[in-house]
């Protein structure tokens, strides 16, 4: 028959608390010296536990998310753009239009800290407890297209349906065909209204039917589901990459 702590342990382990089982003696010891009541000896021990297992959760969601990096908005520098909505884009971060199940665009030519904000966005999202997809248009596309070549389309689609963010980043950066353009305009409409997208692009909007194999149809149809619920952030200014380039 085992003995009592051999119990204990054994029962932690299966709870799979494993702070507890770490910290329980340390922190019974430490409860002695200090004279706690044991109220306060168990919620210490519980709170422990909580954001042990709470960081791990945070972590699991960050390498689920698949940033290329991580960033953030205090690493933003606000002083490159030549112009930036800074009091919009601060409001994003509240999270609000997740909640909404509303979109975000991010407009502006290359280099001026679209992607940066973008994954900034999706990282606070997996902070709150949110889960989150982050891929190329065009990344997408292929996944999609490889998929569908082996009969297994419907589950590639859910990687980037069911997270409650999926940003989407430099569409309009190469041309999609129409194969393509069909498989997007999946992604997009099926999310519409069940999950936010952060959407990057370097392309205005009346130029999206290029973007579309020159399909105006469908890219009117993506735009009025990416837009109906939208906040649209311009951004304008040179490249951030090529800022220590000598001029001509």
């Amino acid at each position: 028959m085992k003995s009592k702590p051999s119990l204990l342990a054994d029962h932690l382990a299966h709870l799979k608390l494993n702070y507890v089982a770490s910290q329980h003696s340390p922190l019974a010891a430490e409860a002695a010296r200090q004279q706690w009541d044991h109220v306060e000896y168990l919620r210490r021990l519980v709170e422990g536990e909580y954001n042990q297992q709470h960081q791990r959760r945070v972590q699991a969601r960050i390498k689920g998310a698949r940033f290329p990096v991580i960033k953030t908005l205090e690493q933003f520098n606000w002083n490159w753009p030549k112009k930036i909505n800074r009091l919009a884009v601060q409001n994003l971060f509240r999270l609000e239009f997740l909640a909404q199940k509303a979109n975000v665009v991010l407009l502006g030519t290359v280099g001026v800290g679209k992607t940066h904000l973008a994954t900034a966005l999706g990282y606070a999202a997996c902070l709150e407890g949110r889960s989150v997809r982050f891929a190329g248009a065009i990344e997408v596309i292929n996944d999609l297209q490889a998929a569908q070549k082996n009969g297994g389309l419907k589950r590639a689609l859910k990687q980037y349906l069911r997270p409650a963010l999926l940003i989407l980043d430099e569409v309009g950066y190469l041309p999609i065909d129409q194969k393509g353009a069909d498989l997007l305009f999946q992604v997009i409409s099926q999310r519409y209204e069940r999950g936010s997208i952060v959407l990057t692009t370097n392309k205005p909007f009346k130029q999206w039917a290029a973007i579309f194999n020159n399909d105006s149809t469908i890219a009117s149809a993506v735009l009025d589901r990416l837009l109906h619920h939208a906040d649209t952030v311009v951004i304008e200014g040179s490249s951030y990459r090529m800022k220590d380039q000598p001029a001509d």
